[in-house]
């Protein structure tokens, strides 16, 4: 059965069922229809926050198709409430580029999905709208005080660094002129746009404690420069206000469900190549203050997901998870030990012995964070039985336990050993975060620790314009940020041709944002585009609306 036909079939309960069994009122829900709802942040408690247990899942050096983390994060959660446990799966919300680009959805699949599908990887409860409108207005406000003549502001155009967004896949957008037509449509300068789920908006979103914190986070974004090369705020436009005033309900977590009616809280979507990859930390707490064990998860490879969620997302709420997971697939560790696009599911136990090489790089990041992470093997119909005993004996061989989850197929039963792993780590007592950089380091020194401590590499080359922007960084005053890099998901060096395990490589920062609403530094290494494209044949081309308006290919 496909995603859509299984989902489908399983009749669920009003989501204000699913509330009641964690204690919440109906009046204290806001309906978004029969199966959604955003929670008030009153809910959540710190008590039960700090009583409760995280669960980082994250994952393997990713093939481009992705290796079902989502899917694994949700079978974990139905597996834990399986087995007696009080579970609740924390995750991110969709962005439409992916759902109808390359990737398809992002609810899960199979028997292991957050739902409703449809809606949750459409517009769900508008939160991606709010962002986007958010970021548009600010652009919308810097450009109308650019064309305010005598403005003492006196920002320059050239300066400007605030791009707009929009939560599609558009090439043509990535740059743009505005204010073509004449002096009373604004000042010609160039342009651009970014995806919603690359915009400081988001991820300020996802990292703001409440309502104020948000608003004075939004006022810090860094806009533009004056003639004199004084920066310019958002604060200094006025802006934060309104600017809260449109994300004041996206700021409430939204609650919903798995097929299995474990208690599912899908906020924010922050990029991992780009920004933190993770969902808000309001979601976070939420989901603690709502169960016993929290399963969460961080975007693309640990090398940047994972990464940044425990320098980036611990640092700023003090949250610090009881147990690591890394999904792996036998696809994966075929691609990393020189698979071919056309042999990824052939068996070959020769090249997934060599690509046992990216994963075991993954096993010792976790474990100089201080954690004995739990290898989640993702089930695909292509693996044999000798493939995954050979990873599961090369990951005892570095002392970690590897367990195959078959979620997909068989929902939260195909995930209760994984579950029973997880706990046995978490009673172990063993795992203590341990961040990997202090954040008032010199910006470099952050830098090439995570480059050769996470990556592997054995150095770090800047460009000019990089070396300018660190100096830029450091006269601001805000050198003391933690970093946030931004590189391809597709290795651990920024040459993502080289797959696997790779040795004897630099990566070059080819430039330093500063996301200073958000609170983190942006080295970007390599070519990494803020607006994808889409592929030759995307996914909406396979998707379909009947005369009843039954959805299909949407997954």
């Amino acid at each position: 059965m496909s995603d859509i036909s299984i989902a489908q079939s399983v009749v669920l309960p009003p989501i204000k069922e699913v509330a009641a069994r964690l204690g919440i009122a109906e009046d204290d829900l806001e309906l978004y229809g029969k199966y959604k709802a955003k929670l008030p942040l009153r809910l959540i408690d710190e008590k039960k926050v700090a009583a409760a247990q995280l669960i980082l899942v994250t994952a393997i050096t990713p093939t481009p198709a992705g290796e079902g983390k989502t899917t694994v994060s949700i079978g974990l959660a139905d597996g834990l409430r399986k087995i007696g446990k009080k579970a609740v799966v924390v995750l991110r919300e969709p962005s439409l580029g992916p759902v109808f680009g390359a990737k398809g959805g992002a609810t899960g699949g199979g028997r292991s999905q957050v739902s409703p599908m449809a809606d949750i990887n459409l517009h769900f409860t508008g939160d991606f709208n709010a962002v986007e409108k958010a970021n548009n207005l600010l652009a919308a406000l810097l450009d109308n005080v650019i064309q305010t003549a005598h403005h003492p502001l006196d920002i320059d155009p050239r300066t400007v660094l605030w791009k707009r967004c929009l939560d599609l896949n558009d090439r043509s957008l990535r740059q743009t002129i505005v204010g073509l037509g004449g002096k009373a449509n604004g000042v010609m300068r160039a342009d651009g746009f970014n995806i919603t789920a690359a915009s400081e908006v988001m991820a300020i979103l996802c990292l703001a404690t409440s309502l104020p914190d948000l608003k004075t986070r939004l006022g810090n974004i860094l806009v533009a420069f004056s003639y004199t090369n004084q920066p310019i705020y958002a604060r200094q436009l006025h802006a934060e206000a309104a600017m809260t005033i449109l994300l004041r309900d996206a700021l409430l977590p939204n609650l919903v469900q798995t097929l299995e009616q474990t208690p599912a809280i899908i906020h924010g979507g922050p990029f991992a190549n780009i920004a933190q990859g993770t969902n808000t930390a309001l979601a976070t707490r939420m989901g603690l203050s709502l169960g016993d064990y929290v399963v969460t998860e961080a975007g693309f490879g640990a090398d940047l997901g994972a990464e940044k969620f425990l320098n980036i997302k611990c640092g700023y709420t003090g949250l610090a998870p009881a147990a690591v997971v890394i999904v792996a697939t036998v696809r994966a560790l075929r691609h990393h030990g020189g698979a071919t696009p056309a042999q990824l599911n052939t068996p070959d136990l020769a090249r997934c012995e060599r690509g046992f090489a990216n994963l075991a790089r993954h096993l010792e990041n976790a474990q100089k964070f201080g954690y004995q992470p739990v290898v989640a093997i993702n089930q695909f119909s292509s693996d044999t039985d000798e493939e995954v005993a050979l990873v599961q004996q090369l990951c005892r061989a570095l002392g970690v336990t590897a367990v195959l989850s078959t979620s997909w197929a068989e929902g939260g039963a195909g995930a209760t050993a994984l579950a029973e792993a997880v706990l046995t780590n978490i009673a172990a007592g063993t795992n203590r975060l341990r961040p990997l950089y202090a954040w008032d380091q010199p910006v470099k020194a952050k830098i090439e620790t995570i480059a050769r401590e996470i990556y592997g590499a054995v150095g770090v080359d800047y460009t000019a314009q990089a070396e300018a922007d660190l100096r830029r960084i450091d006269r601001l005053g805000l050198a003391g940020l933690p970093i946030c890099m931004a590189k391809t998901q597709k290795s651990f060096s920024d040459n993502e041709k080289l797959v696997g395990r790779p040795e004897g490589f630099r990566v070059t920062v080819r430039e330093c944002e500063l996301a200073a609403g958000a609170g983190f530094l942006i080295p970007i290494l390599g070519t990494l585009l803020r607006m994808p494209g889409l592929p030759p044949v995307p996914a909406s081309a396979g998707m379909d609306i009947d005369d009843n308006g039954v959805i299909t290919g949407l997954s």
